[in-house]
């Protein structure tokens, strides 16, 4: 029986065990121009015993930037800063992907130089707020991307990837969920569009399939994976019926040959039939109420997922795989030390680290 603390090669990766790192948005690049700072070094080295750690979410451009002090790999002084980073996980016998995620419709002027506004796939306002430095703001109706800006947004990713391999990461991982913007193509309440990006399944998963193509083909399908949340509900997505949408889009990606393909679990009987459609490696965000556990283990002995990730648990116990082989003893998170919501990807807010 394959176990959580198993070895894996993820497409040429060599992985010590199972059990990666949840990507959770810390909101802690206070380097020059939105780069990581020595405290991201620790944070990052202190969970290297990881099979995997994907980072926080990253922004692809400076449009792409969704919330305040997140970093970026689209400058010359963020791959030199993520290169510290790397460089002290490989040291350390870590593996780490670079989470790459434009924020679309999710952001505010107030974070946008020179009189940007947050750009969209159709001119859609986001329910609710995000929160800045000045306090809380209503999310502004975006500026719905043209042909012509869809295609460079697709190049803003291909080079970010491209920065990331020049930082020292391993590979990357697209945020396609919870809202952000690859999100926002396939869900249809966000993605108005009658032209070749909208209108139909094949429409709406057209970005997404396109974003991973390129990147892909740039830095190697091996390298390169991508997150999907079907019908979670996340910042005003809404996807009453997402089987055939997604079931479009993981078959579109099946035959690329990826790294592997992160699935944030809705309900365990579809996070079954992708197993069942895709033959490549499945990471695994369980769904649960209140944070993944040790629990949650078993998805990798019944064979459901490849890899199972962990965050809150993973905040609060930095050795975390050892914990969990050793059957603890675990500290226990404060959920009062989180900023606005689940570690789990269903908001990708983790604790502010004091």
């Amino acid at each position: 029986m394959t176990t959580a603390f198993d070895p894996i090669d993820l497409s040429g990766t060599q992985l010590a065990n199972r059990v990666a790192l949840a990507p959770m948005t810390r909101s802690r690049a206070f380097g020059p121009g939105n780069s990581p700072t020595a405290s991201t070094v620790e944070y990052y080295t202190q969970r290297a015993s990881a099979g995997l750690l994907i980072t926080e979410a990253i922004q692809p451009s400076v449009i792409g930037q969704g919330y305040p002090d997140t970093p970026g790999l689209h400058s010359q002084e963020q791959i030199d800063a993520w290169r510290q980073v790397t460089d002290a996980v490989h040291a350390a016998g870590g593996r780490i992907f670079a989470q790459l995620m434009h924020g679309g419709r999710i952001g505010h002027p107030d974070l946008l130089p020179d009189g940007l506004v947050p750009v969209g796939v159709s001119p859609v306002a986001a329910p609710g707020q995000v929160y800045l430095h000045g306090g809380p703001k209503d999310y502004v109706t975006p500026r719905e991307l043209t042909s012509d800006e869809i295609r460079a947004t697709v190049a803003d990713f291909v080079s970010a990837a491209r920065n990331a391999i020049e930082a020292g990461f391993d590979g990357v991982e697209l945020h396609g969920a919870n809202g952000y913007l690859i999100h926002q193509f396939l869900a249809p309440n966000t993605n108005l569009r009658t032209d070749e990006w909208g209108g139909s399944v094949e429409g709406r998963i057209r970005f997404a399939v396109e974003v991973t193509r390129a990147v892909a083909a740039e830095i190697g399908a091996a390298r390169t994976g991508i997150r999907i949340s079907p019908a979670i509900g996340l910042l005003g997505t809404e996807e009453p019926d997402p089987e055939p949408t997604y079931t479009a889009l993981v078959q579109e990606l099946e035959p690329l040959g990826l790294g592997y393909l992160s699935l944030i679990e809705n309900t365990r009987e579809f996070a079954q039939t992708v197993r069942k459609i895709y033959s490549g490696t499945l990471v695994l965000t369980a769904r649960t109420e209140t944070g993944t556990g040790a629990e949650a283990l078993k998805v990798i002995e019944d064979g459901t997922a490849d890899l199972i990730t962990f965050g809150r648990l993973f905040l609060a116990n930095p050795d975390l795989p050892a914990r969990l082989k050793a059957g603890g003893p675990y500290n226990t998170p404060d959920p009062s030390t989180f900023f606005g919501g689940d570690d789990q990807g269903y908001i990708d807010y983790p604790a502010l680290e004091s």
